[in-house]
């Protein structure tokens, strides 16, 4: 086989295959709709960010300490049914992913940055583990994009070289590393426009 021949697809969950798990975006809709302070949120959630999204604190540590650190006239239940509810699919992306899955052409995994409890509520709802083999998420292997650790990584565990990987992401700083290693990659920015750039490197179902 040429040892270009792309082989591997890594994808970005959030931004590509659903919407944001807890982004900018949902963190805003949820302290609008609960009527919390931005500002003083905002410090804490920096603070914290790193430890949920890397593993070391879970979902209910991270809201105690940046939401319910005092009383509050919602329960910490009815905050987190609202997070996972801005969890939504994007199905024309999910489709592509699932035929290019059906095929057996090429090894699928991700590579993202989530909360455990989050990635893990995302990939049974939404059928990921049906389409994925690995899931190289920050949660579980305590790095995140854009470290090129991440990245690395996913390349060792797949022993895969990076000239046989394409990596799809939707924010041009996490697609930088992994070009940086040799990786191919897209910027996603719809499906069409994916299944085009797919193309063009040769891979398609």
């Amino acid at each position: 086989m040429d040892n270009s021949t792309i082989t591997a697809i890594f994808w970005d969950v959030g931004g590509v295959l659903l919407t944001n798990a807890w982004d900018r975006e949902q963190r805003d809709r949820a302290l609008q709709k609960f009527g919390l302070d931005r500002v003083e949120f905002d410090d804490r959630h920096d603070m914290l960010v790193s430890s949920l999204e890397r593993g070391k604190i879970g979902i209910d540590e991270y809201l105690e300490r940046t939401i319910f650190y005092r009383q509050r006239n919602f329960s910490l239940q009815a905050f987190k049914e609202f997070v996972y509810s801005l969890s939504q699919p994007n199905a024309e992306v999910l489709q592509l992913a699932r035929e290019l899955g059906r095929s057996q052409r090429y090894l699928m995994s991700t590579i993202n940055n989530e909360s455990k409890d989050l990635n893990q509520y995302r990939i049974q709802t939404f059928g990921l583990n049906q389409i994925f083999s690995l899931f190289v998420s920050s949660c579980f292997v305590g790095l995140r994009k854009p470290e090129d650790g991440i990245y690395r990584l996913a390349l060792e565990i797949t022993q895969k070289a990076p000239q046989q990987c394409c990596f799809v992401d939707d924010r041009p700083l996490n697609l930088d590393s992994a070009s940086r290693l040799g990786m191919h990659v897209i910027r996603m920015e719809n499906a069409g426009q994916l299944q085009r750039e797919f193309k063009s490197l040769g891979i398609g179902t």
